[in-house]
């Protein structure tokens, strides 16, 4: 499933309000219980779910489930070579912060209390970073997850569906779906993660010049509905053609 236009002000062609070109793709692993490549723009991750019949120590015995996630960068992502975490023997802080919210993210659309002692895992592994690789792989973690979930006859378990996307004050106009060039030089940065009944699960934002009030946040998250709204029905139109 692919959304999106070019047809604007922006420096690809996008008007303000646009979101990149966003394509889901499902099946790219043959081993995975649900996996989907996203793409937002020449950003790209590749999600995976796992399900395991097993829980973290803390949750034996008690009859719940578990969601979690991890997330990592290949190296030629960026467009300088980063070195792997794996040689450094630990993961850096920014790694930890993002599969942090993705966990946090899939947890809040799973009924764990049904899902039984078992854990679901969703690796996201960045293949290309231009921008919003968070938003891509909580978008597209979903995916994997739902796939993964109803091709195993445990649709029942979604609660709902998440998203997140950003938004963002650049050269003093509020834009949608920033890509790096963008997020470089923002003046305010917000990544919104957000579910289908309209609540949130998490909203980060940050002034990196002038603080920003009220009025300003309101105008991003309006923003970032309109793009989260168009996101859910990318997932929507995806996961309607998974076999059950």
């Amino acid at each position: 499933m692919t959304i999106g236009n070019r047809a604007g002000v922006r420096a690809d062609g996008r008007g303000p309000t646009q979101l990149r070109p966003v394509t889901l793709t499902l099946g790219v692993q043959k081993w995975a219980e649900g996996s989907c490549r996203i793409r937002f723009g020449d950003t790209e991750v590749l999600c995976a779910a796992t399900i395991e019949d097993k829980v973290p120590p803390h949750l034996r015995g008690k009859g719940t489930g578990w969601v979690t996630a991890e997330y990592a960068m290949l190296p030629r992502a960026t467009a300088e070579r980063s070195q792997r975490e794996s040689t450094k023997g630990r993961i850096g802080g920014r790694t930890h912060e993002i599969q942090r919210l993705v966990g946090r993210s899939l947890r809040g659309v799973v009924d764990l209390s049904r899902l039984g002692e078992r854990t679901v895992t969703v690796d996201c592994d960045v293949l290309q970073a231009d921008g919003g690789t968070r938003t891509a792989s909580i978008t597209g973690g979903y995916v994997a997850l739902a796939t993964a979930l109803i091709t195993y006859g445990m649709e029942r378990l979604l609660l709902g569906r998440v998203a997140a996307v950003s938004v963002g004050i650049v050269d003093g106009e509020t834009l949608l779906d920033l890509d790096y060039s963008e997020d470089s030089r923002a003046e305010v940065d917000f990544n919104v993660v957000g579910t289908d009944a309209g609540t949130y699960v998490e909203l980060q934002g940050t002034a990196e010049g002038q603080p920003f009030d009220r009025p300003a946040v309101d105008r991003l998250l309006d923003l970032a509905n309109v793009g989260l709204g168009q996101l859910f029905e990318a997932q929507a139109a995806t996961l309607a053609t998974v076999h059950r």
